[in-house]
């Protein structure tokens, strides 16, 4: 089975413009309206150079109604969405909206794993581009996921997207954080969740140069430290954050 990566990245937020501010100013992105599809709710694209590397959008009414925050969620490539979904249901997963098209862009449907983490697939339309370094400045070098059985989670995603495993690290009371790889240029780790964290849920960390001064972005522009910065065994410094209007991701640098 070809491995099938994260690869575009989806911010549901309640002010628009206060995000696209916050995230151009904090990781760099550039900003640029998306308008080829008529009747769509209006949605931003964010560019690492000429790149899209994800987008945002205003949280659907029905999601606000069901009292879901501000959140980033990451799309999972696939060559056939409708197959894909019917093989995570029978998995044990869970599909919140069955596939359905999205005109000039593809094919998506909104899921869960066994243990509630949510996630989107999607069918692009056109070619695929290629992979960059994971460590290029304002792309995602690190998926994370909080779960309430890792062992559990990762069988499902890799049974289901042939992610590979990379090891595993003893944290002492924290318990064990599993990494994978999940395609070229791809992956992640995966850890069963503190009490802190209410619900299983994906994290993405978003390259920067340094992380003092992208830390200092954050809290300049109205933004929340949660956690860090602190080093990380890839020779990394990380700091998770939470935007102004509550959303969680995190940061990752070099060390220099």
């Amino acid at each position: 089975m070809p491995n099938s990566p994260f690869f575009w990245y989806e911010l549901m937020t309640t002010d628009l413009d206060a995000a696209e501010d916050f995230y151009t100013a904090v990781v760099g992105w550039r900003a640029e309206p998306f308008d080829k599809t008529p009747g769509m709710p209006r949605y931003i694209v964010m560019n690492s150079g000429e790149r899209g590397v994800g987008g945002l959008m205003t949280m659907p009414e029905d999601a606000a109604k069901m009292g879901m925050p501000p959140a980033w969620l990451g799309y999972i490539h696939t060559k056939d969405v409708d197959a894909s979904t019917k093989a995570l249901q029978e998995a044990g997963g869970t599909v919140h909206r069955a596939p359905d098209d999205i005109p000039s862009v593809g094919r998506f449907a909104v899921v869960a794993d066994p243990q509630g983490a949510t996630f989107m697939l999607l069918q692009p339309n056109g070619p695929d581009q290629p992979p960059v370094p994971a460590t290029t400045p304002g792309h995602i070098g690190w998926h994370e996921l909080y779960t309430s059985d890792w062992k559990a989670a990762f069988d499902f995603y890799s049974g289901q997207f042939g992610w590979e495993s990379a090891g595993e690290f003893d944290m002492g009371e924290m318990g064990i954080y599993k990494t994978f790889t999940a395609g070229p240029e791809s992956g992640g780790g995966m850890m069963n969740k503190p009490p802190q964290i209410p619900v299983p849920v994906w994290q993405f960390y978003f390259n920067v140069d340094a992380i003092d001064a992208a830390a200092k972005r954050v809290t300049d522009n109205g933004g929340k430290i949660l956690m860090g910065p602190m080093e990380v065994p890839s020779a990394q410094w990380v700091v998770q954050c939470q935007d102004p209007q509550g959303a969680h991701f995190a940061l990752l640098a070099p060390v220099r």
